[in-house]
C-alpha cells in the first residue's frame, strides 16, 4: 500500500483530493495538514511515502517545508500540486528535494498516476513547468560557463576534444602544471567531478561540435 499524506489549505481540495485517491486499491489516505508546519509534523509523526503538497500555504513557504520534510524523511516522495506554474519557487523547491511538480488542473488519472509513480520513485513534471526547469537549468549553466577564464575555456574545449593536459600544454605555449591547475578550477567552478563530465558538459553546451570531436579522438 501507498501511504499518502495531504497537504493543503484549502479542505475542499483535500477532501476531493482524499475520495479520488481512496478509490484506488494500492492508495490510503494517513493523514491532511493545512500549512507547512502541520505538514513537517505530520511527515515526522506518520513517515508516509508520498505528500501531496500545495506550495502557496500560511505558516511556512513550500521550499522551506519540502526542504524539513527531506531532512526528517528523506524516503518521503513530495509531489507539488499547485495553481501556479510561473512562480519563482518552481526550481529551488525542486531543487530542495520535490520529486515532481503538478498543477491543480491536472486529471485524476494524471494524478493516481503521480502518486503511484512517486512510490516508485519516479518523477512527473506538468509540461509547462518542465519547460520552465529546462530553461533555468539552461540558465544556471549559462552563468556558470561566464566564470570561466579565457585560458580556462581554451583548456575546456580541449578537454572536449579528448586532449591530454601534455597535448594541451604544448597546444596553449603553457606548463603542464599549469594545466591541471586550469582543469581543477574548470571542475570546481562548473561543479563536475572529472574530466569526462566536463567534456559532456562542453559538447552540451556546443562548444566544441559532436562531430569535431570525434574526428580529433580519431586523429
Amino acid at each position: 500500500m501507498i501511504h499518502v499524506l495531504i497537504v493543503d489549505d484549502h479542505a475542499v481540495v483535500r477532501q476531493g483530493i482524499r475520495f479520488l485517491l481512496e478509490q484506488q486499491p494500492d492508495i490510503v489516505v494517513v493523514g491532511e495538514g493545512n500549512n507547512g508546519t502541520q505538514a513537517i509534523k505530520l511527515a515526522a509523526d506518520l513517515l508516509p511515502d508520498v505528500i501531496l503538497l500545495d506550495l502557496l500555504m500560511p505558516e511556512m513557504d513550500g521550499m522551506t517545508a519540502v526542504r524539513e520534510i527531506k531532512r526528517i524523511t528523506p524516503a518521503t516522495q513530495i509531489i507539488v500540486l499547485t495553481s501556479y506554474y510561473e512562480d519563482d519557487q518552481i526550481f529551488g523547491v525542486i531543487k530542495s528535494g520535490a520529486l515532481s511538480y503538478l498543477l491543480k488542473d491536472t486529471t485524476p488519472h494524471e494524478l493516481v498516476a503521480a502518486v503511484q509513480a512517486a512510490a516508485r520513485g519516479e518523477s512527473v513534471l506538468h509540461p509547462m513547468v518542465a519547460a520552465r526547469v529546462l530553461r533555468e537549468i539552461k540558465q544556471q549553466s549559462q552563468s556558470l560557463l561566464n566564470e570561466l577564464t579565457p585560458r580556462e575555456l581554451e583548456v575546456l574545449m580541449r578537454i572536449a576534444r579528448g586532449r591530454s593536459n601534455h597535448e594541451i600544454a604544448l597546444d596553449l605555449s603553457i606548463g603542464e602544471q599549469t594545466v591541471k591547475t586550469h582543469v581543477s578550477n574548470i571542475l570546481s567552478k562548473l561543479h563536475l567531478a572529472d574530466r569526462t563530465q566536463a567534456a559532456i558538459y562542453a559538447l552540451q553546451q556546443k562548444l566544441v561540435p559532436l562531430k569535431e570531436a570525434l574526428d580529433d579522438e580519431k586523429g
